[in-house]
């Protein structure tokens, strides 16, 4: 007998949270005609003294310019995500998530002054490399990771070096650091 489905479950909160505060800010962003995500939800020079700067070196991750932009963030990290959550638990998810904002964030205002920084495109990178740390065991370095590694890093640096378009490749890169990182260090851990 094969069992009914009949029950949607809440599988992933913080993926699912992250998901719900992502459409809430893209939502309010467009009630205010773009001004929530220039004060919350983008990272950019601002002065120290102003309390929501530090607000923003997170913020900006919830922020998205329009449609293409969160559609495809919340794709990847809705496919990513709960698997991830599932293996290495909500603290951890956390942690990835609100690391890879502030080293993104502090990255884009420090040097990229004139540019304002908004979306959460560096935790999907984030999850993208630890995604290929799932599967190790006794130590080993998987080789999805290296390939996955070699590929994404040399496309962010051609695409930095010789596309002008609107999308922050340092973001992708560090992003994508943090989550080698972390793979390395939650799998050493465990």
């Amino acid at each position: 007998m094969k069992p009914k489905i009949n029950k949607i479950s809440f599988n992933s909160p913080v993926i699912l949270i992250f998901a719900i505060i992502c459409l809430a800010a893209f939502a309010l962003n467009y009630l205010t005609g773009g001004y929530s995500n220039r004060l919350l939800f983008s990272v950019y020079r601002a002065p120290l003294s102003d309390p929501l700067t530090y607000v923003r070196f997170v913020g900006h991750i919830f922020g998205h310019a329009d449609w293409g932009h969160i559609s495809a963030n919340m794709t990847m990290l809705l496919l990513t995500g709960p698997l991830l959550e599932e293996k290495y638990g909500k603290a951890d998810i956390i942690v990835i998530i609100v690391i890879t904002a502030i080293v993104t964030g502090i990255i884009n205002f420090v040097f990229f002054p004139d540019t304002a920084l908004l979306g959460s495109s560096g935790v999907v990178f984030a999850f993208i490399m630890l995604s290929s740390f799932t599967g190790t065991k006794n130590g080993r370095i998987p080789l999805t990771f290296i390939l996955i590694f070699v590929i994404y890093i040399s496309s962010q640096v051609y695409d930095g070096i010789f596309l002008k378009d609107n999308i922050s490749n340092i973001t992708h890169i560090a992003g994508g650091i943090i989550g080698g990182m972390f793979g390395f260090i939650i799998n050493c851990r465990r």
